[in-house]
């Protein structure tokens, strides 16, 4: 797109000193903590500049570079600005070609200011950030009740009232009225200088300096950062007093020469300051003016357009009925609203070149964004003037910025313009240089940044659809499984507009075989399928449903859906391949999920805990979308598990679906034939299958349909129990051959033995959900297994014997929980018979049988825990438990020590790798929950703390948590666990060599101090006991077999100990150091290097904590030992006078 001078606009890259968008515009001081960034403009009129000449030319502004730095430059001074005011003529050239020439070129660029020393004075300056809550106001002596400021502070009188008053004082007595407004500004700033009458006559930039020093020095806040209901309802009037006030006084007062130029001067000069409360009012002040300004504009151009049509009108009338009178009126008024355009445009242009060019690069981010959120509203209202690139390319630069809020701004300004389809042809050059950047915004680290620019690419896309190359679109395409889940509702919004559209002139709609009229989301769900299988993520079909079931009505066409599974194609129709009709099952499930639960799948949504309830509106969405649902597929489900009844894959999948019924439909629409149909094909596939995944489905969807108070109840209860009658049944009969066999000296072939293994693993799922007790098969499935963990030689496969254990312990829950709510004995024998089969087990089963048996026992462990406080001795014999007692906590400890914290290797198998990490990682959480719910001690978790540095990427998480929780348990009793962890790890070092620093391991236990010091976090008197025990504990290890002249051979170990002094409190260090004298002996006096460690450990008892470390006394800057390093010596001044630094 070119210019319409022929020349093109460089966009692509921003000015040299853009590369950090927090460095300012021009070159930087250290200011007590805040930037100094250009002098104050001189007080050159804004009427001077010829706003059309510079949007019309083909000039671009040059790139600001760093000045040159000249003696001359420093002592320069900006001459005083000619406070008469230029005249419009003297505006269109009237000077001698002065204003001309300043038109062609932007305003010169600032001269390098030289940096003052010492503190920064003024608000904001070097200051803390203000605190969470601001006090509300309040009037303090001195402060006028009737100023500006206070009346919109305290909200007292309507803001339009406010204005009118302000404006008859101001046709009274203009200087007065200038002074209430300057001073306004200045309060508004956080200042309670004074502006009296005399200083309206003064140059602004010494107003600006004399309020500079009226600041104090200890406050960080000024209105516009402050916290509150109250502070914000005074931002809120800030800008609305200003855009008010410029609405009621666009017909003269803002044309006099003498309101607008002191404002804008002023407030350009503040705009400019080197406080950051001046200049982040004075920005917001000004941005709102134009934008005020803006609103005048518009107005006047309706008004000259009025003008001219009523003009022409008049002019086009016969001589004879033309009013000559009327034509030199309507050209006298045509004539005033052009110099009123031209006259806010060179106002609109001053102010923009004067203060927007340079703090849109602001330091202060809030800064930043103002100008990016006001130029969107100027395009958006002023497309004519302001929709340039001359101006675009401002937002383009600024789309790189650091900070999530600036960027957000930038993209929410260029949203409007990219829908409205007129100003398509304005932004194509921007479209152009800037979609790369704002394709790569939609990952951003900011979810909200992200989401808009996921918006603004789709805006795109609507108005340029060849803008966007294939690889941009993919990069949009895999947000729709972001964890993020308004990220992947953008996406899928996206997905809408580019794939999953019927604005295209649809064909014929097509026709199955039998005749029936395809639907018209066929062709979507195809492409949807399509979509699913390429993006190879065929275990996430859920977030692609849950980022387009909002906003696609496709997502919830069950009809359409079953009519492409079960329906043959018709002529010219392609029909469903194996892995489409997978893909379509999986996605059709999860809708169904989705629909008739509200719930997003697992990561999307906020924790359990957080998750906010379903409204009224959504809860009714919810009922109608699971009533459909459920009253499509209790007529279609029979059907398809017909038809896809061999397929196990498939079969998991539909089998779920009844999970999500509304069951009272069934005898709300007279649907039992569907039920008993239903119960049917679930028993069939329930004997016929031998799939895990398909029987565990089964299981659950029985026990849905199986809620007691459903009306359905009895007539599912009874398929119930004809199901597991016969899965019960021919697992004896398999049972009984096996055993028959065996005990007749006879090896049972495959098929027995298969029969056996998929029976009791038949029994074991179904035991998952059913309560299988009243079959009275616990004697049979415990029967073999005493003798497995003895090792005998008669006994079932081992994988037989694994789905046994399972059995055997949902047998035990279901036992226990009968005999709570009924009564019963019995339970806590067959619990002390079953834990000691598989403590067994544990001890020397096969792996697959370890396994289980130690999970079980785990769980065990938790459920029939002691109750807590309960007195020693025998459990009362209504009440079975379970104790974990020494010689079993050392049994599961050998476990995960031999199992979990083992290195294996599996080059080229990651999917093996994957999966084996994640199963240690659960027998690691299994022991872990009993030290973390006090079933287990603390201290029994030292062989597992010790770990935590060697095992951080694969255990890391479940370590650190297990920490955190043992501390809140108890802090003693964690800090001696951790402390014991440490002597584990030491322990292994001894085995070697003697150990030294050199060694790896070592350098792993040291590490490991410093992990366990920064977990006992800042408050020292709170862990002052746990501390002091951990190095007492510490200390006696390090002194063990101490001999009188030698050093000990575990003093090692003091130098890991040493990370944890800098958390004791100073009287403690004390104490700790007579413990450690008294241990080591008088030995210990002996300095020589093999006595380093204890060194460094008493060096760093003696050392004072750095917050209580005292003020240092005078000579210790005045005198100084020979030889002493001065540069050492500057770091300890520097430490204790931050202040002094120049």
């Amino acid at each position: 797109m070119h210019r319409r001078g022929g020349k093109r606009i460089r966009m692509d890259d921003p000015p040299p000193e853009y590369v950090n968008p927090m460095t300012p515009a021009t070159p930087m001081m250290d200011y007590g903590g805040q930037s100094v960034h250009e002098p104050e403009i001189p007080n050159v009129n804004y009427s001077g500049f010829n706003v059309g000449a510079v949007a019309n030319s083909t000039m671009v502004e040059p790139p600001r570079e760093e000045p040159e730095e000249h003696p001359e430059d420093d002592l320069r001074t900006p001459s005083p600005a000619p406070t008469k005011r230029v005249t419009r003529s003297r505006g269109r050239g009237g000077d001698g070609g002065y204003v001309g020439r300043l038109a062609e070129s932007p305003p010169p660029p600032p001269l390098r200011r030289r940096g003052r020393g010492g503190r920064g004075r003024g608000r904001g300056r070097g200051a803390a950030p203000p605190p969470a809550y601001s006090p509300p106001p309040v009037l303090l002596p001195g402060d006028d009740e009737n100023s500006l400021y206070n009346i919109l502070r305290f909200n007292k009188t309507d803001i339009s009232q406010v204005v009118d008053m302000w404006i008859e004082e101001y046709k009274t007595n203009r200087e007065s009225a200038l002074v209430q407004l300057m001073q306004f500004f200045i309060n508004s700033s956080g200042c309670r200088g004074k502006v009296t009458p005399d200083m309206a006559q003064m140059d602004h930039t010494l107003i600006i300096k004399k309020m500079t020093q009226e600041f104090d020095e200890e406050s960080g806040e000024y209105p516009l950062i402050m916290s509150g209901q109250t502070w914000k309802k005074f931002r809120s009037n800030f800008c609305e007093f200003i855009q008010t006030l410029v609405k009621m006084c666009q017909y003269s007062i803002i044309y006099d020469q003498y309101l607008m130029d002191n404002i804008i001067s002023l407030l350009t000069g503040l705009s400019d300051s080197q406080v950051r409360a001046f200049r982040h009012t004075a920005t917001l002040a000004v941005m709102k003016l134009m934008t005020a300004l803006v609103d005048v504009a518009l107005l006047t151009s309706v008004n000259c357009d009025n003008c001219l049509r009523q003009y022409e009108a008049e002019r086009l009338k016969a001589r004879d009925k033309r009013a000559s009178d009327r034509l030199e009126v309507l050209v006298a008024k045509r004539q005033e609203l052009e110099e009123n355009m031209e006259e806010i445009k060179n106002m609109l242009s001053y102010m923009f070149k004067s203060v927007f060019v340079h703090r849109y690069r602001d330091t202060l981010p809030d800064i930043r964004a103002i100008t990016m959120a006001e130029i969107g509203i100027w395009m958006e209202k002023f497309p004519s003037h302001f929709l340039d690139d001359l101006y675009l390319k401002y937002i383009g630069w600024t789309l790189h910025d650091k900070v999530g809020e600036v960027r957000l701004r930038c993209l929410r300004a260029l949203q409007p313009l990219y829908e409205c389809e007129e100003l398509k042809g304005k932004l194509e050059l921007f479209t152009s240089k800037f979609k790369d950047r704002i394709v790569s915004m939609t990952l951003d680290k900011e979810t909200e940044v992200a989401v808009n620019a996921v918006r603004l690419v789709i805006a795109i896309l609507k108005m340029h659809p060849d803008v966007l190359t294939d690889k941009d679109c993919e990069n949009v395409y895999e947000l729709v499984y972001s964890s993020w889940r308004s990220v992947a509702a953008a996406a899928g919004e996206f997905l809408n507009v580019r794939l999953f559209r019927c604005d295209a002139p649809a064909p014929p709609p097509a026709r199955t075989r039998r005749g029936k009229t395809r639907l018209p989301n066929t062709p979507l769900l195809r492409d949807l399928v399509q979509f699913f299988i390429e993006s190879e993520l065929h275990e996430h079909g859920a977030y692609l449903v849950d980022s387009l079931i909002d906003s696609n009505p496709m997502m919830k066409d069950w009809e359409c859906m079953t009519d492409l599974l079960l329906e043959e194609p018709g002529p010219g129709e392609e029909a469903l391949d194996n892995r489409q009709e997978s893909s379509l099952i999986e996605l059709m499930v999860c809708c169904v999920r989705q629909a008739s639960t509200g719930e997003p799948p697992v990561g999307r949504g906020a924790a359990r805990r957080q998750a906010p309830a379903l409204s009224k509106e959504q809860a009714k969405l919810v009922s109608d979308d699971r009533a459909r649902m459920t009253a499509h597929f209790v007529v279609a489900l029979p059907a398809l598990l017909d038809k896809f009844g061999a397929d196990p894959e498939k079969l998991t999948n539909l089998v779920a679906v009844p999970q999500y019924f509304d069951l009272e439909l069934y005898t709300a629409q007279r649907q039992e034939a569907n039920l008993a149909l239903l119960l049917s094909k679930l028993r069939d596939i329930v004997g016929a299958h031998t799939e895990t995944e398909v029987l565990e489905q089964c299981a659950r969807t029985l026990e849905a349909l199986c809620a007691e108070r459903s009306a359905v109840y009895s007539r599912c209860n009874v398929a119930r129990a004809t199901t597991t009658d016969a899965v019960v049944a021919r697992y004896r009969e398999a049972a009984d051959d096996y055993r028959s066999l065996l005990e007749g000296g006879e090896t049972p072939d495959a098929d027995e033995t298969f029969s056996l293994v998929n029976s009791l693993r038949k029994v074991s799922i179904l035991y998952q959900c059913h309560d299988l007790n009243d079959t009275d098969i616990w004697d049979s499935l415990f029967e073999d297994l005493p003798r497995a963990g003895e090792g005998g030689a008669a006994q079932l496969p081992v994988q037989a014997l694994v789905y046994a254990v399972r059995a055997c312990f949902y047998s035990l829950l279901w036992a226990a929980q009968a005999a709570e709510a009924r009564g019963g004995a019995g339970v806590a024998e067959r619990l002390a018979a079953y834990a000691a089969a598989c403590r067994a087990l544990v001890a020397g089963g096969a792996p697959e049988l370890r396994e289980e048996a130690y999970v079980s026992l785990c769980d065990l462990l938790l459920l029939f825990a002691p109750p807590a406080g309960a007195p020693a001795g025998p459990a009362p014999p209504d009440r079975p438990v379970l104790e974990a007692d020494g010689q079993l906590c050392d049994l599961l400890n050998d476990f995960i020590q031999e199992v979990v914290f083992v290195h294996h290797n599996y080059d080229g198998q990651d999917e093996r790798r994957i999966e084996e990490l994640h199963k240690r990682r659960n027998f690691l959480a299994a022991y872990c929950k009993l030290i973390v719910y006090n079933v287990a001690p603390v201290r029994r978790a030292a062989d597992v703390f010790k770990h935590y540095i060697k095992c951080y990427n694969d255990y890391g998480d479940i370590i650190k948590a297990t920490l955190s929780k043992a501390r809140e348990l108890n802090k003693l009793n964690c800090a001696l666990t951790m402390q014991l962890a440490m002597q584990a790890l030491f322990a292994d070092l001894l085995e070697r060599p003697p150990p030294h620093r050199a060694l790896p391991e070592f350098a792993e236990l040291k590490e490991l101090a410093k992990r366990f010091a920064v977990m006992f976090g800042l408050d020292a008197v709170k862990n002052r006991e746990a501390l002091t025990a951990l190095h007492r504990a510490g200390v006696a290890f390090a002194a063990l077999d101490a001999t009188p002249h030698a050093p000990p051979p575990r003093l090692l170990f003091l130098e890991p100990l040493t990370e944890f002094c800098g958390k004791l409190l100073r009287q403690d260090k004390r104490q700790v150091l007579k413990f450690a004298e008294s241990r080591l002996g008088a030995a210990s006096m002996q300095w020589g290097e093999e006595w380093a460690p204890l060194a460094a450990y008493r060096a760093a008892l003696l050392a004072d904590a750095p917050d209580e470390r005292p003020p240092p006394a005078r000579r210790h800057y005045t005198r100084r030992n020979r030889g002493q390093n001065d540069e050492e010596d500057g770091d300890d001044n520097v430490d204790s006078d931050p202040e002094h630094a120049g």
